[in-house]
């Protein structure tokens, strides 16, 4: 366990400041303050969250990680059909990347296939021309929104896997009025 230099009396006081101050915020103010705490201060939270949760997880029962993509935006779409009326795509690339979107960051999932973007987006209504061809529009765009990471077979129409980017998360979320 490494020594701190803080004084302990003025972490406590920070801690009892900032708990006053996002006590009068809804949910959604008090995650986009601490988004921006995080990076004003350029520090990194993933490896204690990280540990914090499971260390609850072990004294508390079963405890959802606050880290997991799912934890995050899973209460505030209940369906995919939500988080598409919420981001209101205009092409079909953008159909793509937010169906992508949901199964990554809402769904958890690491990755996704292309034919599994379409099948649900055919069961929205919303179906692509060519699924291929939308998620190679957003391969195309600098930065990538996003990857594909494994192909199986030779031909053309073979099944493709894809994972997003960081810069699509951005994008998704300026889309649904998160940034």
């Amino acid at each position: 366990m490494s020594e701190s230099t803080t004084d302990p009396i003025a972490e406590i006081t920070a801690m009892k400041t900032i708990a006053e101050a996002l006590s009068k915020l809804d949910a959604d103010a008090t995650a986009r303050v601490l988004r921006w705490a995080v990076e004003r201060f350029a520090v990194r939270l993933d490896g204690a969250l990280k540990r914090s949760a499971t260390e609850d997880r072990n004294r508390n029962g079963a405890l959802e990680d606050p880290e997991s993509p799912a934890s995050s935006e899973r209460g505030k779409f209940n369906d995919l059909a939500e988080l598409y009326a919420a981001a209101s795509p205009q092409t079909e690339a953008d159909r793509a990347l937010v169906t992508g979107y949901w199964f990554q960051y809402v769904d958890g999932e690491s990755e996704f296939a292309a034919q599994t973007l379409n099948s649900a987006l055919k069961n929205l209504g919303h179906g692509v021309g060519n699924i291929t061809q939308a998620l190679d529009t957003l391969k195309a765009q600098r930065p990538a929104l996003v990857m594909q990471i494994k192909k199986s077979g030779t031909t053309k129409q073979a099944r493709k896997t894809y994972k997003l980017t960081a810069a699509a998360k951005k994008a998704v979320e300026a889309m649904i009025g998160h940034e």
